[in-house]
């Protein structure tokens, strides 16, 4: 018995360990999920009746509004996000780039130029159980696949939500914190708008100073602030309802809504635009879901979320429904006396949580762009070590500033904030439905008919909430259309250029043959060291190569191309990042390296790359050994062929490593090509520059074995002699033009504009993270 007891106990102990886990991730999401929906009760009610609907104050009026609340938050916030959108996560991460990722990986709908069909053998490229001979509407996808001008539109459309979500990122602090602070001029009735603005703007102006910081914390700190939050709100609703009218019950009644139109008509729909803004920071919940798993967000959503922020707008509605007069500051109004102070220090500290995780999703939605092509090169600090995907982006953080201030000090009211914001929500949250219904035959494979219904129910709710706020253009709504151009125009002018520029270096890389016939030597002479030769070119020599040697007739014993780029996938594992394989002949010592991250991974500043690469080249030629087929005479046919390097597996090292105490061993212990005055420079560049002197020295030791075939050991001794010598990194320095007879447009976009991005955005060598004492720079003018 004792026996079948502890049994039964050890099984129950991962259950119990799950249920620990979800309740953990739950709480968390609290500080970094639901910041931004739980702050909508401050602007809610004085947003809808801030316009004509103030002709229409009396009871029912206020029973047609609360009705409409309950509906939107229950069919678009619970029914849609909650429900059906957390379940097409893209392994785990959310938001309208993770949707377009799927569709690109399941559909073949991507502009990534250079994609390769070894990206689809990643584990993370398609979702479990997908089966290309299972789809239902093959007709749709051919259609899909063979139009490139509508791979073109879907990718505006996600560019377009991208635009929107950082428009988020300016206004949901403005109206956030300004809507908390104006709490103040129900107490002290003598303050007026400017102070309350001011006060604000110190407020945001901290609020994004403190980001260097990082938001590592930002769950264990700021879930509790919102829970806080949430049961005060929650419980003075219902105390409103209790105390003001019991029967507001009655309101949840769609009759009210049919009532509320045949009473106000237009006015009613325009007054739409308040009303949307009950559900803004759904899409943040989506896109957030990152660090969380989607049960422990629906857990969160439906236990303390819905039912606290339900009794929060029946409470006002009730409260409203006996003091109409009071639709202006009817939150505060609302809240008795003795508590009015402990909630308004808590509204503060709520509105700063939810411009909080805007921020951050803004952040991470500009990172996402970045690695699809499609924003300029800007600085990525990752802020945790533990947390994946933490990061912090200095320009982007002080652009928001700038504007959310600029759109604090211009408006002054939540009101005109509020038009803006609506608008920015609705057209991201049409773009989500949008992207649903192909997700939907795509990528769940199921009948068109289901994602027609989800469009049509979802779409044309969202419609209707988006041509009211568009009502509003004129009185504020202008801003978020305004950014999105601007946003979008930058975007769109950066992936045509950069485009343009893999298009070029395509049509003009080096044959195979050219460099056969070169012979071993590739008529240059061969010098001690490696050659790591950045390109993005994923097959091929690119002519960056030719118009070096050409110039100095002189290069590296062992070649490198090297090819960093983003493939379609959240992240990509460790053991998956390294394709290897060879260029020419074994005697040619002449290699292909691709590393390949995920839109949301971050490349550090990692100090092993070197020894990583120079291990996966080493197991490469092993592997390559071992294959009786490859080991024969050269084929050029079989140029493409590249293999997997799995880098965390010690298993089969065919180098080892020992650490070396300083540099002066490593440099007399080894071979080096560099001359006394450039050793020099190289110590004191590595005394100066913290990143190089953290950097771990090693030599890499041929193991003596006799059973290994002597050509495989020359070339594994080639090869530690020349990273002994020393790593050179060549990357072209490009100037892209315009061709004379390009049209106006196109001139202006690449002569204009992509310069003007180019010249002000981070270098590609900064964000490679290469050292400048080894970088080499090749002048390349582009004619496009």
């Amino acid at each position: 018995m004792d026996a079948e007891a502890g049994a039964a106990a050890a099984q129950q102990l991962p259950w119990r360990q799950h249920y620990r886990n979800l309740l953990l991730l739950a709480y968390q999401s609290f500080g970094v999920v639901y910041g931004d929906l739980s702050t909508s009760p401050l602007y809610v009610y004085k947003s809808t009746f801030s316009g004509r609907l103030r002709q229409y104050q009396d009871e029912q009026t206020v029973y047609g509004v609360l009705s409409l609340i309950f509906w939107t938050f229950t069919l678009v916030p619970l029914l849609k996000y909650v429900i059906i959108v957390l379940s097409a996560d893209d392994n785990g991460e959310g938001g309208p780039f993770a949707l377009y990722s799927l569709l690109c990986r399941h559909a073949k709908l991507s502009l990534i130029p250079n994609q390769q069909a070894a990206d689809e053998e990643l584990s993370t490229y398609y979702r479990d159980g997908f089966a290309a001979q299972h789809e239902s509407s093959p007709w749709l996808r051919r259609f899909l696949e063979k139009h490139k001008i509508v791979k073109t539109g879907l990718l505006v459309v996600v560019l377009c939500a991208a635009s929107m979500v950082i428009g988020d990122g300016v206004l949901t602090p403005a109206i956030s914190v300004l809507s908390s602070m104006s709490g103040l001029q129900v107490q002290a009735t003598g303050l007026q708008e400017r102070s309350v603005v001011l006060l604000s703007c110190i407020v945001l102006v901290g609020l994004f100073s403190l980001q260097h910081r990082g938001t590592q914390k930002v769950a264990f700190m700021f879930a509790p602030i919102v829970i806080i939050w949430l049961f005060c709100i929650g419980g003075i609703g219902l105390y409103n309802i209790v105390h003001w009218n019991p029967n507001i019950y009655q309101a949840i009644s769609p009759y009210y809504i049919v009532k509320f139109f045949r009473t106000t008509g237009t006015d009613g729909w325009i007054a739409l635009g308040g009303i949307l803004l009950s559900m803004t920071g759904s899409e943040a919940m989506f896109a957030d879901l990152g660090h969380f798993t989607s049960a422990s967000v629906r857990l969160a959503f439906i236990t303390i979320i819905y039912p606290c922020l339900i009794l929060q707008y029946m409470g006002q509605a009730a409260f409203l429904s006996k003091n109409m007069f009071h639709t202006r500051t009817s939150f505060y109004d609302s809240i008795p006396g003795p508590v009015f102070w402990p909630v308004f220090v808590v509204a503060t500290l709520a509105a700063v949580v939810g411009s909080q995780a805007v921020i951050s999703a803004t952040f991470s939605i500009v990172k996402q762009c970045h690695a699809l092509g499609c924003f300029p090169r800007v600085k990525i600090v990752h802020t945790s070590r533990w947390i994946h995907g933490q990061i912090y982006i200095p320009e982007i953080n002080w652009i928001l500033m700038v504007l959310c201030v600029a759109v604090t000090v211009a408006f002054g009211d939540t009101t005109l904030i509020g038009n803006a914001y609506g608008i920015a929500c609705m057209t991201v949250m049409l773009v989500t439905t949008f992207l649903m219904s192909f997700i939907i035959i795509f990528v769940w494979q199921k009948n068109i008919i289901f994602a027609l219904l989800f469009l049509l129910f979802f779409g044309s709710i969202e419609t209707v909430y988006l041509s009211s706020s568009l009502m509003k253009v004129h009185q504020g709504g202008w801003v978020p259309l305004v950014l999105a151009f601007i946003f979008m125009s930058v975007m769109f002018v950066w992936h045509y250029g950069t485009k343009k520029k893999y298009q070029f270096d395509l049509q003009n890389k080096v044959s195979m043959r050219s460099i056969l016939s070169l012979g071993p030597n590739l008529g240059i002479v061969r010098v001690p060291g490696i050659g790591l030769i950045y390109t993005e070119l994923v097959t091929g020599v690119p002519a960056i190569f030719t118009h070096f040697v050409t110039n100095l007739p002189a290069f590296h014993e062992v070649l490198v191309f090297l090819c960093v780029k983003s493939v379609p996938v959240p992240y990509v594992q460790p053991d998956e990042r390294y394709l290897v394989g060879r260029i020419g002949p074994k005697a040619y010592r002449m290699y292909r390296c691709i590393v390949r991250y995920g839109y949301k991974d971050v490349q550090r500043d990692d100090e092993n790359f070197e020894n990583m690469l120079v291990m996966s080249i080493a197991r490469f030629i092993m592997m390559e050994a071992e294959d009786v087929s490859s080991s024969a005479s050269y084929d050029i046919a079989n140029e493409g062929r590249m293999a997997v390097i799995r880098t965390t597996d010690d298993a089969g090292t065919p180098l080892g490593m020992r650490d070396l105490g300083g540099l002066a061993e490593s440099i007399s212990t080894t071979r080096s090509s560099k001359s006394e005055s450039l050793r020099s420079l190289q110590s004191s560049y590595e005394q100066e520059s913290p990143s190089a002197g953290r950097r771990r020295r090693v030599r890499f030791e041929l193991p003596n074995e006799d059973a290994m075939d002597q050509q495989v050991k020359d070339e594994l001794l080639a090869l530690v002699e020349a990273k002994h010598a020393g790593a050179a990194y060549i990357m072209g320095h490009s100037y892209i033009k315009a061709r004379r007879s390009s049209n106006f447009v196109k001139k202006f976009a690449i002569d204009v504009a992509y310069s003007f991005l180019r010249k002000n955005c981070r270098g590609p060598s900064v964000s490679l993270h290469i050292p400048h004492i080894s970088l080499i720079e090749v002048g390349m003018i582009y004619y496009v």
